[in-house]
C-alpha cells in the first residue's frame, strides 16, 4: 500500500474528531448553563413559597425544631427546685400578677430594665413571673421563646407568653390575658396592654408558650 494512503488513511478519523470537539465541548457548556438555570429557577420557587407561608407558621416550624426547655426553676424556701412546665399555679397567684401589671402600668421603657424603675419586654415578663410564681426564666426573649410547648395563637390561654418577631428572629415578647389582649413593656409607650389584632402585632406575631396553667 502507498504510504502515502497509509498516512491519509489514518489521520483522515482524527482530523474528524478534531473538527468535531470544539462542538461537543460547546453543546456541554449548554447543557451545564441550562442545569445550572433549573437548579435557581427550583431554588428561587422554594424561596417564593417558604415566603408566601405566614410568618406564625414559619415561626413555629423553626422553634419547633429547635432544643426546647421543658423545666424552670422556682425558688422556695429549702432552695431552688425544678418543674416540669407548663407549672400549676393557683388562682390566687394569677391574680397577684395581674395586679402587678397594673401598678406597672406607666413605667417607662428602658432597655435592659429588670425593675419598676423601667423595664424591657423581656425584663418585664421575668419581674413579673419570678414576683407572682418564684420562677425564674431566661432573661433574653429569643431564649424565653423555647421554654414551654408552643401554642397557637387560637388556643391561647391567660397566662400564656405571646413573642412577635421580626424576619425570622424573636424580638418582642408580652403576657396573654385573654380576649387577645396582652401585656407588655412597649418601647413607645412602656408598660401597657395592646391586642394581637393591631396592625403591627397581628403582621409579626410568632407563636406562644405556655409555662403556667390556672387551677
Amino acid at each position: 500500500m502507498n504510504p502515502e494512503h497509509r498516512k491519509s488513511s489514518f489521520t483522515g478519523p482524527m482530523n474528524e474528531i478534531t473538527r468535531f470537539a470544539p462542538k461537543a465541548a460547546k453543546a456541554t457548556s449548554i447543557l451545564r448553563a441550562l442545569a445550572l438555570m433549573v437548579l435557581a429557577s427550583l431554588m428561587l420557587t422554594l424561596g417564593a413559597c417558604q415566603s408566601i407561608r405566614p410568618l406564625s407558621d414559619r415561626m413555629e416550624s423553626k422553634y419547633s425544631l429547635k432544643k426546647r426547655k421543658t423545666s424552670i426553676s422556682r425558688l422556695r424556701p429549702q432552695g431552688p427546685e425544678r418543674c416540669s412546665v407548663p407549672v400549676q399555679v393557683s388562682a390566687r397567684a394569677f391574680r397577684a400578677m395581674l395586679d402587678s401589671i397594673e401598678e406597672a402600668r406607666g413605667v417607662k421603657y428602658r432597655f435592659g430594665g429588670t425593675t419598676p424603675e423601667g423595664f424591657d419586654c423581656s425584663g418585664f415578663v421575668q419581674y413579673l413571673y419570678n414576683r407572682s410564681f418564684q420562677m425564674i426564666l431566661p432573661r433574653a426573649s429569643n431564649d424565653l421563646a423555647l421554654v414551654g410547648p408552643i401554642i397557637h395563637r387560637d388556643r391561647l390561654q391567660p397566662g400564656d407568653l405571646v413573642f412577635f418577631a421580626a424576619g425570622d428572629e424573636i424580638t418582642h415578647v408580652g403576657v396573654y390575658l385573654g380576649n387577645e389582649r396582652f401585656a407588655h413593656a412597649s418601647s413607645k409607650a412602656g408598660i401597657s396592654i395592646s391586642t394581637l389584632s393591631q396592625s403591627y402585632y397581628a403582621t409579626h406575631f410568632a407563636f406562644g408558650t405556655r409555662i403556667i396553667r390556672v387551677e
